[in-house]
């Protein structure tokens, strides 16, 4: 395998770079201040002023297909863009995007649901962690029984990401018990006029969730996303869809924060010297350095596996468990060489430290991760001895 850029890659990469260095980094400043005042760092009218900039330059929908209007990137090349992304701690990303499994939408569907969310009209979200069903989703409780061309669904779910933002949800609920997760689960579009509710979340980092609620909400028949009973597997093509991204973002945050520490280092002086004379110092800038090379590999290395369409499962799992691991422990080195002043709101630093702390958590906890790369090498699914057998 190689992992050398060609030219159009190079000249993507350093664009997106670019971008980031004139119009996110120098927002910055304004989004810390806002957030010490209680404020939301940037409105959603700001973000999309930003998505409207790059669309301009030709950057929309970085992973969107094509046919729909969208740049059609590959999984390696959306990874480097996801690392630059990454450099900031203001949650940008391109527009023109949709969740992967709208496009299994009928073609009524696409023009309801899917082509709205691509050009931003409309803003979807996916519900299928509950109170008492995360990691084992298959203990959804939310159910939607028949009541003639209508499906009445009652449940709630929680930790939605845009869950307070979004006009349509979608929404998967049990539609026969005997089944469950084997058939009798189905995702349903729900739009918010049709009757569920939200309620924010408060967390310690800048990731606002919320809680949906619905009672006795009708949908039709008609809304059903891909076959009835099928649901489940939707939800678990959403969730694999590309957990290497997540590692590949925290890949551009550590090297932003060490970039800090070394010229931390540089500049702080004690006792008639810069701490970077320190072997303490040097040390945790040593340990920083080679476990971000070695994510950037095992990122590199997943979304290579992605773009092959060969088995990435567990190179994604490996890689989305030592990021977050790792991007902790880098993160917290880093606040510890600014001392005093990397725990206060002044920097971006704490507020890394909230928000990388999320990595381990959603998406497939450490644990979860733990235990699918376990599996697969007890089963024989995979091999210690990886790509090259």
């Amino acid at each position: 395998m190689d992992f050398t850029l060609d030219e159009e890659q190079k000249e993507i990469r350093d664009w997106v770079r670019t971008f980031v260095r004139k119009e996110i980094v120098p927002l910055e400043p304004e989004v810390l201040r806002r957030e010490r005042a209680g404020q939301p760092g940037l409105g959603r009218d700001e973000l999309k002023a930003l998505q409207d900039k790059a669309k301009q330059a030709g950057f929309f929908g970085v992973l969107t297909p094509q046919e729909y209007g969208g740049m059609g990137l590959g999984a390696m090349m959306t990874a480097l863009i996801e690392a630059e992304l990454g450099r900031s701690f203001v949650p940008f990303r391109f527009g023109g995007y949709a969740d992967n499994i709208l496009f299994h939408g009928n073609e009524e569907q696409k023009q309801r649901y899917l082509l709205p969310t691509i050009s931003g009209e409309r803003v979807s979200c996916f519900a299928i962690t509950e109170p008492g069903a995360g990691s084992d989703a298959k203990a959804i409780r939310t159910s939607a029984v028949r009541d003639g061309d209508e499906w009445v669904i009652n449940g709630e779910k929680t930790f939605i990401t845009q869950g307070n933002e979004a006009d349509f949800v979608m929404v998967f609920a049990v539609t026969d018990k005997e089944k469950g997760a084997d058939g009798g689960v189905t995702c349903f579009l729900v739009d918010r006029d049709m009757g569920w509710k939200s309620e924010p979340i408060p967390t310690m980092g800048q990731w606002g969730p919320a809680a949906l609620v619905f009672d006795n909400v009708r949908v039709p028949h008609e809304n059903i996303l891909g076959e009835e009973g099928k649901g489940f597997h939707l939800a678990m093509q959403w969730i694999g869809q590309g957990r290497y991204l997540l590692p590949a973002r925290a890949l551009g945050s550590v090297e932003r924060l060490v970039e800090m520490a070394v010229e931390q280092a540089r500049n702080r002086v004690t006792f008639g010297k810069p701490i970077a004379e320190y072997q303490a110092i040097q040390w945790m800038i040593a340990d920083s350095a080679v476990e971000i090379e070695a994510l950037r590999w095992l990122v590199l290395h997943a979304a290579w596996l992605v773009d092959q369409k060969r088995d990435s499962r567990q190179a994604q799992s490996i890689a989305k468990l030592y990021g977050g691991i790792k991007a902790n422990e880098i993160v917290d080195r880093v606040l510890q060489i600014h001392g005093g002043m990397g725990y206060t709101r002044e920097l971006p630093i704490e507020r890394w430290y909230r928000e990388l702390r999320l990595l381990r958590i959603y998406e497939g906890t450490d644990e979860i991760q733990r235990r699918t790369i376990a599996r697969n090498l007890l089963k024989g699914h995979a091999s210690v001895r990886g790509t090259l057998g």
